[in-house]
């Protein structure tokens, strides 16, 4: 069974609670009563206060049902009692305790609870609309935090299905390779495991600096260079002005896959991939283009899983970005631009 006492439920009514103690302070030392006597009067008489409305506001305010409705009735009189006979009862203990100079009148004289009254009602009101703050400030605290967890979650997601994927690819080409009996099928396999190591111990971060991109993209053109003859031309180059940028690890590899598994492969007439890397002012600009034997058509063009994770890593990542992919006869575009200080 859980406390009735939550200490993190009950720091917002203590804040409140302060704040009181300070006006109360201040209008009772402008009534020339002494700073010190003003001080334990305050506390002692809005820690009361802060009980009473802690235990309204936390815990039968919200089990309040239509279908109870006499306790509700049973619990407004026993509130408006603790507001003001209980405040009352309250105040004469501490001066009892030498802590209380107010709200006691002198022996034999009937006490009116009207003072009480006016103290102890507008502070309730002011107890529910402070918590009824913290309450919606905390909740917005916990929607954006099960936002951004979704979104980790959904992006990890995204590279889980990313990695098996591209090493689908590369597995296929050492097969091709293997089944053909190529003196080259060593040699990939040692690009493979090179491309492993990165994957295993490089990309668990959320950044890394874009040299490291840099190399796993040099690395996996070198082993789908191994796949074709002399006819291939490619071209890579980059122009960046920080190698030590952050950038999310295996970001661009798609792009340069997609050219070579649905552009290179299927072509047979002089075949051609150019890669171009920019990043200037924390702008990134990514061109990739790359041969195909399918048709230009108007219609929108059909992306493949590997560009489908890009798009989405994008919105997870950044809020200034572009990914446009265009057909044209015998060639294919892709077009990379980023705002890296935009990422969320």
């Amino acid at each position: 069974m859980k406390s009735l006492f939550d200490i993190q439920r009950f720091k917002p009514y203590a804040w409140i609670g302060l704040a009181i103690v300070c006006m109360c302070i201040i209008q009772e030392t402008s009534g020339h009563k002494a700073f010190g006597q003003a001080v334990l009067d305050c506390f002692w008489l809005t820690t009361w206060l802060t009980l009473v409305n802690y235990f309204l506001y936390e815990y039968h305010v919200p089990r309040l049902r239509w279908r109870r409705f006499y306790i509700g009735i049973l619990l407004l009189f026993w509130y408006i009692f603790l507001l003001t006979e209980g405040f009352h009862l309250w105040a004469r203990l501490g001066y009892w305790l030498h802590l209380n100079i107010d709200y006691v009148d002198p022996p034999g004289t009937r006490h009116n609870l009207h003072e009480e009254a006016n103290f102890g009602m507008p502070v309730t009101i002011l107890f529910g609309l402070g918590s009824l703050i913290f309450k919606h400030i905390r909740l917005r605290q916990t929607a954006q935090q099960l936002r951004i967890e979704k979104q980790a979650a959904e992006l990890g997601y995204l590279k889980s299905q990313t990695n098996p994927h591209f090493l689908f690819n590369t597995l296929n080409n050492i097969y091709s390779l293997a089944r053909d009996k190529s003196d080259l099928a060593p040699e990939s396999i040692l690009r493979l495991s090179k491309i492993l190591r990165y994957m295993l111990y490089e990309t668990g971060g959320s950044y890394i600096a874009i040299e490291q991109d840099l190399k796993i993209i040099g690395d996996y053109i070198e082993l789908e260079k191994l796949r074709y003859d002399d006819s291939l031309r490619i071209n890579f180059n980059y122009d960046i002005e920080d190698m030590k940028q952050a950038l999310p690890p295996l970001l661009l590899i798609p792009l340069v896959e997609n050219a070579f598994k649905h552009g290179v492969s299927e072509t047979r007439n002089r075949p051609f991939v150019d890669i171009h890397l920019s990043v200037k002012n924390r702008q990134l600009t990514f061109f990739v283009t790359n041969s195909t034997e399918e048709p230009a058509e108007e219609s929108t063009v059909k992306e493949s899983i590997g560009l489908s994770n890009l798009r989405r890593q994008l919105e997870l990542l950044y809020t200034d970005y572009t990914l446009a992919v265009q057909r044209q006869p015998s060639v294919f575009k892709a077009t990379l631009k980023i705002n890296l200080s935009s990422h969320v």
